[in-house]
């Protein structure tokens, strides 16, 4: 894809076009040390700073200040900016920064995918890599040039805000997804007019702070950050080369991350050999001072700052001025900032911002933001993710009897609620425009009312029941309406205002009058279907034991309707499974899969069960892995291959576990399943979680066919982060583990030796 390139404008003032840093035949490198050698201190100060261009006091600091990112720039702002930076001295182009997340859904004409909770519940890096690629050539041809996405954090609590943005509950899955998404964006040529730098964040552990409570403390400790939390981040570095980390909020162990050199320099930069850059979040760095309380002053964050290695600072202004005196008077070493603007430099090269693409043409946008391929590829994203947990029998829906639906729930006539966070209506987008993506979005309702025009069924919608409006209720009219109706159709769970920053709950039950509305529903005695579309797992429990079907839809996206009318019409035969566990009860959190074993328990007469609470389950409402299908699958005739597996030798050298094990599909309708392998080490040095996912399979089969199933587990996955934080293989007994979902009665298991 392409179109029209602007000349970048020469400063004819100055003779730089002859110096080095301008000849395209040089390397990146020599280009970055010529550059570097003219800059003053000002100027590479400027380079660390990113400011948002959304408050209009930021614009004048550009040559003033030497800016060298913006975030928050939307319309043709960017072109007067960049244009405003080559008239500088030096004529070093902008960089510009935006929360891309799940499309780029701050343009009302870009196309919107499921979010990232959604979207992992397809177990498909193809996806992952596909709504990364359409973000990517959305974005850029708006001007931009870096998200700051994909999100790597361990979503364990669901009291958290934030817990939509993340892969799910799995590290080894989040890292999978992530370097999909990694690739992507910034594909195989930075110089491009269709690629953009990835940002992984937020580095790190930072959904795992105390209580679900957003950027608070995280009780974390070292063999924990190298055993489940930093493993996607090296992954994202190491196999996906992303070029930028973002900085989380939150302090470990009393540490702000922003000031814990160990984190960012020695682990990224040393260790994994990181080129790229690294960004504080929003006024981290001020953060130090007012609220942190780790640095004395403003100057001293500015100090703890740079020293610790973050190399771009967002939305610090008193950063510049107190880095240029500390420089100045003998505090800080010209070094430190000498490495952060060289790697920051080198991706501006990169991109191809000192040549061709310092400018785009605008007004090609609207040919390329939200075209038909790009709503095909989110819609196919939105049918994948869709996550089928219990069906009676109910599903399909047969369109031959042509059923009188009645449809309930605000959340099924919703754009907002749909959509998610980091969106129009969002606290983040900050928009003019508050259409919120109407003209492109399909709502269930809208689904459901196509079908109907169709022929295919009768419709009629009452509102009944909102999740964040406490006294509205329409129960009345649900109940006098279900009496002309054969099935219910009830699409429940949050909305916007109700997750995302500052947005953390300690209740996770259905809001508002949900719940009595549900209850009004189910005693009318007619079938009842159920519609899951929040941002969150949320304590559902009536819902498991009363409803006839449960379709799990976190935020499926502006398509997201239509592909949940396809479902419920039996057109598309649901593949998705959970990638996070739903608690019983909000005290039950976190709960997650990947637990050990330790609590002390009780053998329960009543339901011959292991309880660890005295009034609640061991497990969880849902399980990670969970989700079912219209056909029905078995496991068969597992095997397990273990060549040359030699404790203490090099990880990287280790031959890989093989494993396989037939999959039968032994129903009447061809399916998707989605094959899970877990591993445990039987007896550690260190305590190991029962479980832990290291593979997956994507397996189309058609009726009665069986298909063998191989799986390959590097060596390297079957290492755990001793007590010398050393990552090694042990010696001894292992087991494998393969089936639908992590549940222990779906796993076939068999036993394997490390010598």
């Amino acid at each position: 894809m392409t179109w029209g390139i602007r000349k970048p404008i020469v400063n004819q003032r100055t003779s730089r076009m002859s110096l080095p840093y301008t000849n395209p035949s040089l390397s990146v490198a020599e280009r970055v040390e010529n550059l570097l050698s003219l800059m003053s201190v000002e100027e590479k100060v400027g380079q660390m700073l990113q400011l948002p261009a959304n408050m209009p006091e930021n614009l004048d600091k550009l040559e003033n200040w030497n800016v060298g990112s913006y975030l928050h720039c939307t319309g043709t702002m960017v072109e007067e900016l960049q244009q405003r930076a080559a008239k500088t001295r030096l004529g070093i182009p902008l960089i510009f920064g935006i929360d891309a997340i799940h499309g780029h859904c701050f343009e009302n004409s870009g196309t919107v995918f499921p979010t990232q909770l959604a979207l992992s519940c397809a177990w498909s890096k193809q996806l992952s890599q596909s709504m990364a690629r359409v973000t990517a050539i959305e974005t850029r041809a708006c001007g931009l040039h870096w998200t700051f996405s994909p999100v790597l954090c361990v979503g364990r609590d669901s009291r958290w805000g934030r817990i939509n943005e993340t892969f799910g509950e799995d590290p080894w899955l989040i890292g999978e997804l992530a370097a999909a998404a990694v690739y992507g964006y910034q594909g195989d040529n930075l110089a491009s007019n269709d690629t953009i730098l990835a940002c992984a964040k937020h580095y790190v552990a930072y959904g795992e702070a105390t209580g679900g409570r957003d950027a608070y403390e995280a009780e974390v400790s070292p063999r924990k950050l190298l055993s489940l939390f930093l493993p996607p981040f090296e992954k994202a570095v190491k196999e996906a080369k992303v070029a930028t980390l973002m900085v989380g909020y939150q302090a470990i162990d009393g540490v702000p991350c922003s000031a814990n050199s160990w984190l960012l320099r020695e682990v990224p930069k040393n260790q994994w050999g990181m080129d790229g850059f690294i960004v504080t979040d929003w006024d981290n760095i001020g953060s130090l001072h007012d609220k942190q309380r780790v640095a004395e002053d403003l100057r001293h964050a500015a100090k703890i700052a740079v020293e610790s290695g973050n190399d771009m600072i967002m939305t610090t202004p008193s950063f510049y001025q107190h880095t240029i005196d500390l420089v100045k008077d003998g505090e800080l070493d010209i070094a430190l900032i000498d490495d952060a603007v060289s790697r920051i430099l080198k991706y501006k090269f990169e991109l191809g911002l000192f040549e061709d693409y310092r400018y785009t043409d605008l007004s090609k946008k609207d040919q390329i933001l939200g075209n038909a391929d790009h709503w095909q590829a989110a819609l196919e994203a939105s049918r994948q993710s869709l996550t089928l947990l219990q069906n009676n029998g109910i599903l399909p829906l047969s369109d031959s009897s042509k059923p009188k639906i009645l449809l309930c729930g605000a959340n099924a006539d919703d754009v907002v609620a749909q959509l998610g966070d980091w969106s129009f209506g969002s606290m983040q987008a900050g928009a003019a425009d508050d259409s919120y993506h109407q003209k492109d979005a399909i709502t269930l309702r809208q689904g459901l009312q196509a079908a109907a025009d169709a022929g295919r069924c009768e419709l009629n919608y009452v509102r009944g029941a909102a999740p964040a409006e406490a006294e509205f209720e329409e129960i009345a009219s649900a109940v006098s309406a279900a009496d002309n109706s054969d099935i219910i159709v009830a699409c429940v769970g949050d909305t916007l205002s109700q997750h995302g920053e500052f947005h953390d709950r300690a209740d996770l039950d259905l809001s508002g009058q949900q719940q009595a509305m549900l209850e009004a529903l189910k005693a009318t005695g007619k079938p009842l279907i159920v519609v899951f579309m929040a941002s969150k797992p949320l304590t559902i429990g009536w819902v498991k034991q009363h409803a006839d079907a449960i379709v799990c839809a976190f935020n499926p996206g502006a398509k997201g309707g239509q592909a949940l009318s396809e479902l419920l019409f039996g057109e598309l035969n649901p593949s998705g499974k959970l990638t996070i566990s739903f608690p019983q009860h909000v005290g039950q959190s976190p709960v997650y899969y990947n637990k050990y074993e330790g609590w002390h328990a009780r053998l329960s007469e009543r339901t011959n069960n292991q309880e660890r609470y005295i009034d609640m389950p061991l497990l969880p409402l849902f399980s990670f892995g969970e989700g079912i299908s219209y056909s029905e699958f078995s496991y068969s005739e597992l095997t397990v291959d273990t060549p040359c597996l030699a404790a203490n030798s090099d990880l990287s050298q280790g031959e890989a576990l093989k494993v396989s094990v037939n999959i039968s599909n032994i129903s009447q309708r061809s399916g998707v399943e989605v094959a899970q392998l877990y591993i445990h080490d039987c007896a550690a040095s260190v305590t190991v979680p029962v479980l832990q996912l290291r593979g997956f399979e994507r397996v189309e089969l058609a009726p009665g066919e069986t298909q063998k199933v191989e799986f390959s587990v590097p060596f390297a996955d079957l290492a755990l982060i001793n007590a010398q934080l050393q990552k090694v293989v042990e010696p001894g007994a292992f087991k494998v583990f393969v089936g639908p979902s992590s549940k222990a009665e779906d796993l076939l298991s068999a036993d394997f030796k490390v010598a």
